[in-house]
């Protein structure tokens, strides 16, 4: 069994009292490396930090779009390099501090009376996931609002989400959030969700807060059908560290979360991570690690292993934060490098029965992150004993340790992170920690953090299909009844690629409504395919 000394602990370990966050290097190494020789490396990312220096100043950190990257401003508006825009903060923070006490009071009603009592958000990336994971994260059961998400353009989500809601869309209060608001999957949501106020006799208008760019489509269809209330996103917040703006707060607030404690902790842990000495930055504690644990081209991937229940989706919201930011063809000179970091996780115990046989005994294609919280219930709640003096939360530490040694005794690395507890202190301080990681990372192996030139591919490849969809209805409907092969379809809808066209075939026959049939469609060259009509 791999024993870790006091020193290398001690030396490879950063922690802070005020926020009770500590991070522990000691297992990324095969035992017997000297910790002198790495924290030698460590010092050569003081520029790394600096850097931070000028992006929080206003400097220009997305070239592709001339963007500033101003995310850090929202925790501390005195940093924003303009007047104009730290009022801009300031009054959007006290935008939602007003609409939640406003719904919290029963001042903003529901169309019919009475007060909200559910939340419907609608958004997509950034828009959901961040605030999925604080919604998860420090929810209870006295929460003020019980929060229902939109995260995607699937009809039966849609469904199933609303059934959740039931007879409560009456009382059920729905926040729309896209910047542009042209992001198909957050606008398909926002129609699906007016139809089913319009089918319960409700205005959707009058149970609606958009939060999206000044001028946007959505900006201007909220206005024009009297929505509740806007909210601002700007340009210089991307989606992926949003969650402190009012993409964040207000769901967070309207569910009765300490939106106060998020900004602390992400402050708090600001102070720590734009120093410029690297071996007082815990940001630059992460960022050295993955490049360590890489080589720094993200050849393992970040297994992330939280042992708290709370913390399940934390890996679901870092895999944007890391993966859109590091997955990038070229560098910023311009030259094809393919950085990556893929980021993946579930959550302690419940890896020990799922994937930490291979970790521990297949492939070295990895290095695990372990989060720790100390503190097992909230103050307050009665102890179990499971066994004579042990409690649950006991074996749940035993099998987060037991589980780092049996990786380290295979020569597998790991990082572990400590928390004091779960709470919105701590929430923000690790949302903050792993903000200015990626960025620090980012700017060692020179890349852009602040663009995603892949997800805007994918947007067009998938308009594209729509669009050939369109052309595809119209050459069966122009033809009734007459069925038509694969080759003679295609043709008609001007496309060369019959193999997409099949694809469309077949999801519209699968659906009677869309009002296309099909008789041995599951063959692209047996298949027949006809206009019918909806069903």
């Amino acid at each position: 069994m791999s024993v870790v000394s006091v020193e290398l602990y001690e030396s490879l370990r950063w922690h802070d009292e005020q926020t009770g966050l500590s991070i522990d290097l000691s297992r990324l190494h095969p035992a017997g490396a000297d910790p002198r020789a790495i924290l030698d490396r460590l010092r050569g990312w003081a520029a790394d930090c600096a850097a931070m220096a000028d992006l929080e100043a206003g400097a220009i950190a997305n070239p592709d779009e001339q963007r500033m990257v101003g995310h850090y401003w929202l925790r501390d508006p005195g940093r924003a390099p303009t007047a104009e825009l730290r009022q801009a903060i300031e009054r959007a923070i006290a935008d939602v501090k007003r609409i939640a006490s406003n719904v919290d009071a029963g001042l903003l009603t529901p169309e019919r009376g009475g007060q909200f009592s559910r939340l419907l958000v609608i958004g997509i990336g950034g828009s959901a996931l961040g605030p999925q994971f604080v919604a998860a994260a420090l929810g209870t059961a006295a929460d003020k609002m019980k929060v229902h998400f939109f995260d995607n353009t699937d009809p039966d989500g849609f469904d199933l989400t609303l059934d959740a809601i039931g007879a409560d869309l009456a009382h059920t209060l729905t926040v729309v959030i896209s910047k542009s608001g042209g992001t198909q999957e957050t606008r398909n949501g926002m129609i699906e969700a007016a139809a089913a106020y319009a089918r319960a006799g409700l205005s959707f208008a009058r149970h609606a807060i958009a939060i999206t760019g000044a001028g946007s489509a959505l900006d201007r269809h909220a206005r024009e059908q009297g929505f509740l209330d806007t909210l601002p996103m700007w340009d210089w917040v991307g989606g992926r560290t949003s969650e402190l703006s009012a993409v964040g707060l207000l769901p967070a607030a309207l569910q009765g979360i300490d939106t106060e404690g998020l900004i602390d902790g992400a402050a708090a842990m600001d102070r720590h991570t734009r120093r410029p000495d690297p071996h007082h930055n815990p940001a630059a504690w992460l960022a050295f690690a993955w490049h360590e644990a890489g080589g720094g081209r993200g050849d393992r991937a970040m297994v992330i292993l939280p042992y708290k229940d709370r913390l399940a989706l934390f890996s679901r919201y870092l895999q944007q934060l890391v993966m859109e930011s590091i997955g990038k063809t070229l560098d910023l000179e311009g030259r094809v490098v393919h950085q990556g970091l893929t980021v993946y996780g579930n959550k302690g115990s419940t890896d020990q029965h799922a994937y930490v046989q291979q970790l521990r005994d297949g492939r070295a294609d990895f290095f695990a992150t372990f989060i720790e919280v100390l503190a097992d219930r909230d103050p307050g709640r009665a102890e179990v004993e499971v066994e004579p003096g042990i409690t649950s939360g006991d074996h749940l530490s035993g099998f987060l340790q037991g589980t780092r040694t049996a990786l380290a005794d295979a020569g597998r690395p790991s990082i572990t992170i400590t928390l004091p507890r779960v709470d919105a202190f701590a929430v923000g301080a690790l949302i903050a920690v792993y903000e200015r990681a990626v960025g620090i990372y980012a700017h060692h192996i020179g890349i852009n953090a602040y663009h995603q030139p892949g997800v805007e591919a994918g947007k067009r490849a998938a308009q594209a299909v729509i669009a050939l969809q369109v052309r595809v209805v119209a050459a069966l409907r122009a033809r009734p009844g007459d069925r038509m092969g694969l080759d003679d379809i295609a043709a008609a809808a001007g496309s060369d690629d019959a193999v997409a066209v099949f694809a469309i075939l077949r999801h519209l026959a699968a659906n009677p409504s869309r009002g296309v049939a099909a008789a041995g469609g599951g063959s692209p060259s047996g298949g027949r395919w006809w206009w019918e009509g909806p069903g």
